[in-house]
């Protein structure tokens, strides 16, 4: 093939990448408002296992958000439907990341709460189909992933917006080799996609009283698209007059987050998918590790929240499941009851999980027979949420850690 003939077909295959995106955003541009949960009734949340451990850990958190919403579930104004079929055998048997069946439930709730599923890689015998959590977020425009990080004794309160849908993720399968020596990817920021982050990253920060919204690039080096998420950063700040912002490139924030002299000044953080994606694990390993941490992904119309740690699956191997820490997504569900309205119960369950798992620790889960069962952690942290001493108690833990 001539040089000629090279450039024609990577150009076609360019071509066929911007009319798809071009698509996109032209449908980005008509997506409708906000959901209002406060008109919903029923709120139904489904409930989705997973794969390895999934289903030990959604257990455990299922029971105690039922415990949690019992009140509101008899009234009729929450329901709880569980959603089964997101394992991997029945993705790799339909050759579907998710299923039509599973996908046509899971549209049939308001938010889920998702314990974590395999993705396929080279070598493990699965076949190469998409990642769940990708195809959920494509199907359901799941734009903002949200992630909060708080470590009282520390300082630290920091909530993560990453952009979900957009940058290297979206057409990550779409590079092309153009000879046997040039591989080339694609990157994609829009400007409808970087306002809607933005936004929300600016909306959330107004609403939980913080000062300062913390904008991460590396629009010095990568002028083009990080520019553009910068630019659109500018414009959407001036619509929160009273929210301060900066501006700060990836490489240094990833050591500024380690600087225990400045890292307590960050508050809310927004990012586009790479850079949160990298950003928002080391957080998590700041916090205590990736199994202390919850993560929602959020769009205008559905909500999924779900644990950011692997399904372990030599845990199930070894027979140790029973002894998976829930704790990452007993955050997701305390963040899923505060999205949906429920508010003082999610910061209930947020401290209860701070004295469980964080101070108190009258259980240990070390992933053995040498620590506590799921379930009993699960109902550890139940009893915890119901002991009405549990207000003072946090903070004097916060204070004596302090």
């Amino acid at each position: 093939m001539t040089n000629e003939q090279t450039i024609a077909r990577a150009k076609q295959h360019f071509g066929e990448v911007v009319a798809e995106q071009l698509a996109r955003v032209e449908r980005l541009r008509r997506e409708g408002d906000w959901i209002d949960y406060s008109a919903v009734s029923p709120i139904v949340i489904g409930m989705i296992g997973g794969d390895g451990i999934g289903p030990t850990i959604g257990d455990a958190t299922q029971k105690v958000l039922e415990h949690l919403l019992a009140d509101e579930a008899s009234s009729g104004r929450v329901e709880f439907r569980t959603i089964e079929g997101l394992t991997i055998e029945n993705r790799a048997a339909k050759m579907q990341s998710i299923p039509d069946d599973v996908l046509e439930a899971i549209k049939g709730c308001h938010v889920t709460l998702k314990g974590p599923t395999h993705t396929p890689e080279k070598g493990d015998g699965w076949p190469n189909i998409e990642s769940a959590n990708v195809s959920m977020r494509k199907e359901l425009d799941l734009f903002a992933n949200v992630r909060p990080v708080r470590i009282p004794k520390e300082g630290i309160d920091w909530t993560f917006f990453r952009e979900n849908t957009e940058d290297i993720y979206a057409v990550g399968s779409q590079g092309i080799n153009v000879t046997q020596d040039l591989a080339i990817d694609f990157r994609v920021i829009t400007t409808p996609g970087s306002e809607r982050i933005l936004d929300a990253a600016f909306s959330h920060a107004a609403r939980a009283g913080k000062r300062r919204v913390t904008v991460v690039t590396k629009a010095n080096i990568v002028k083009t698209t990080d520019g553009k998420f910068l630019d659109v950063a500018k414009k959407v700040s001036e619509r929160y007059p009273d929210i301060e912002w900066d501006a700060w490139y990836i490489d240094i924030m990833t050591a500024k987050l380690l600087d225990v002299k400045r890292r307590g000044e960050f508050e809310v953080l927004a990012l586009p998918n790479l850079y949160g994606d990298i950003l928002t694990d080391e957080a998590a390993e700041i916090q205590g590790g990736v199994g202390t941490a919850g993560s929602a992904n959020i769009g205008k119309r559905h909500a999924m929240f779900e644990a950011i740690h692997g399904s372990a699956p030599r845990m199930v191997m070894e027979n140790r499941a029973q002894y998976a820490d829930p704790s990452s997504l007993l955050r997701a569900g305390a963040m899923m009851l505060e999205h949906v309205g429920f508010n003082e119960t999610g910061a209930r369950l947020h401290k209860a999980i701070d004295v469980c798992g964080m101070y108190e620790r009258k259980l240990r889960m070390t992933g053995r027979s040498t620590g506590a069962p799921s379930d009993e952690f699960g109902q550890y942290v139940m009893d915890t949420v119901e002991d009405p001493a549990l207000d003072s108690k946090w903070q004097s833990y916060v204070e004596a850690a302090g």
